[in-house]
């Protein structure tokens, strides 16, 4: 077999190892156990930074909106509240942006400037970022955040 060959063949078997995967979830991976952080940290920088800054420190001034009334990019690290929801919520946020995900949730109040990533990653990147921003943080909102993930799980949301 020539290297052409076996390049197609290699790629053939990881897209019917993903898609098979994907049959069996639903359409989107119900937890983050086979996220990538290093794959997600190089599409943070790419898609996530400019907005919520290098090292995950967030707009300034990011618990006041903006004068138009739009929620600024709060930090992903420990000192933000990311940690504070669980994994649905957070894929949810980005991949269908802020607006849409307060709106499945009842939540007309409030105008978030998070745009949805839906045509931009696919949802294993979307997971690999999740990751690498988790790996941010300490122990302890680690482990909340991970509580928060089971109770959402547990109360259907």
């Amino acid at each position: 077999m020539n290297k052409s060959a076996a390049n197609w063949l290699s790629l053939a078997a990881v897209v019917i190892i993903v898609a098979v995967a994907g049959w069996g979830l639903g359409g989107r991976a119900q937890n983050s156990s086979s996220a990538d952080s290093a794959r997600g940290a190089v599409l943070y920088a790419e898609n996530c930074a400019s907005c919520h800054g290098a090292d995950l420190e967030g707009q300034p001034d990011w618990q006041t909106p903006d004068p138009d009334g739009v929620l600024r990019a709060p930090p992903h690290d420990r000192t933000g509240h990311t940690w504070h929801h669980g994994d649905k919520l957070l894929f949810d946020y980005t991949k269908l942006g802020g607006d849409q995900t307060l709106k499945q949730m009842g939540v007309s109040d409030v105008k978030s400037g998070m745009p949805g990533f839906e045509d931009t990653l696919s949802d294993q990147e979307i997971w690999d970022i999740l990751a690498f921003i988790k790996e941010s943080w300490p122990d302890r909102e680690r482990k909340l955040q991970e509580q928060r993930t089971e109770a959402e799980q547990t109360e259907g949301n």
